[in-house]
């Protein structure tokens, strides 16, 4: 039996990331090295085990069908090494590091969080606001909140809060809106990220189609809304974006109707990865924040209709 002390760590964390990445070039970033010397640290690895490892193509590395296997068993023993370091760090041990859109984080949750850390004095709290999707099971992210429809590789998924869509508005242009025709008399702002349509309100509210009239754009929805409390048309939101701005008046929903859109915000955690005193925190903080989020929204102004929704919290999948 071939004894760990023969191979070098680094030539394993040459393979294991080369395999991950998926090109030289990306491990030897990640490593702070050359490619020529992630190509060095390989083959020497290669004689160390007397097996190939990766088939050499013009298009690049590509694991053998041993490599394939050694790779991932190489993956998950440098993540429970990261977390064994990690434990011998405290800040890291009280931080809570969270994942979510910047839309969501700026408006809905940085508001409430003093709220957090009056309940929760000894955990640190760390917003990673990017739209993108971080790896819960390799990074040092311990949870995210996503938009979607709850099924995520590698991931374990809790439904948060369906996501319903309604038209809103500043109050000033809200006294043009008699009726849904009324629409065509006012200004669109759209988020041109958005996953969600005009289309899918109109189907919802069972009416036809009436398109205001074309206005600015945005690639942030954190630019509509304040486009749209300055008064400069009307725009789709849902609860996250609008509820606070809806509870003060900066905003109203003028025609009262919110639709479900098939979408769900969820909490995601790494299925890789245990559980911690403080997600569970975080996780219960956040829905009792979420249930009274809703409990203000429950007014004249927005009412729900009917029709498909999101699935079922989802503790596996």
């Amino acid at each position: 039996m071939m004894n760990l002390s023969g191979v070098h760590l680094n030539g394993l964390r040459a393979v294991e990331a080369v395999a991950r990445c998926g090109s030289l070039i990306k491990a030897a970033e990640e490593l702070g090295v050359s490619p020529s010397a992630v190509s060095q640290q390989i083959n020497r690895t290669e004689k160390q085990l007397g097996r190939t490892l990766f088939e050499r193509r013009p298009s690049g590395l590509v694991p053998t069908e041993f490599g394939a296997v050694f790779t991932a068993r190489l993956s998950s023993g440098f993540r429970e090494l990261a977390q064994a370091v990690a434990l011998a760090d405290d800040r890291t041990s009280n931080t809570l590091i969270v994942s979510m859109a910047p839309a969501i984080a700026a408006r809905w949750l940085v508001p409430r969080l003093s709220r957090f850390f009056s309940r929760f004095p000894e955990i640190l709290i760390r917003i990673d606001a990017s739209t993108q999707i971080a790896d819960l099971n390799r990074s040092d992210v311990d949870l995210g909140i996503r938009l979607g429809r709850g099924r995520w590789p590698g991931a374990r998924a809790e439904l948060l809060l369906p996501m319903e869509i309604f038209p809103v508005c500043s109050p000033h242009v809200a006294r043009k809106l008699k009726a849904i025709p009324d629409l065509a008399k006012v200004w669109e702002i759209r988020d041109e990220n958005s996953m969600i349509s005009w289309q899918d309100w109109f189907n919802a509210a069972g009416v036809e189609p009436v398109m205001p009239i074309q206005g600015a754009s945005f690639t942030d929805p954190i630019l509509c809304l304040e486009a749209v409390i300055a008064g400069q048309g009307i725009m789709l939101a849902w609860q996250f974006l609008a509820a606070d701005a809806l509870a003060d008046g900066r905003l109203v929903a003028p025609f009262g109707i919110a639709a479900p859109s098939g979408l769900g915000h969820y909490i995601v955690t790494g299925e890789d990865k245990r559980a911690s005193r403080k997600v569970d925190c975080f996780r219960k903080w956040v829905h009792e924040e979420v249930s009274a989020t809703l409990a203000n929204m429950q007014s004249p102004q927005v009412q729900k209709l009917p029709g498909r929704g999101v699935q079922p919290p989802l503790s596996e999948l």
